[in-house]
């Protein structure tokens, strides 16, 4: 696990909440845990990679990069 750090400057810690809880985000944590409360199916599973996949697909396309097929 990585560890995530946030400076609180001038005793502002309304924007630092706001900084570690973008941080965390862009971590991903909150979407493991979600996914950690509940158990999924098999078959949910793979239906939910492969919908990752396909966004990640188009956000590439949009962007104009190549896609590695696999």
């Amino acid at each position: 696990m990585k560890e995530i750090e946030v400076r609180v400057v001038d005793n502002d810690l309304e924007k630092a909440m706001r900084i570690l809880k973008k941080k965390i985000q862009n971590d991903g944590l909150f979407k493991r845990l979600k996914l950690k409360k509940n158990f999924e199916k098999p078959s949910e599973y793979r239906r939910r990679k492969m919908r990752e996949a396909l966004r990640r697909q188009r956000i590439a396309i949009a962007k104009g990069k190549s896609i590695k097929k696999t």
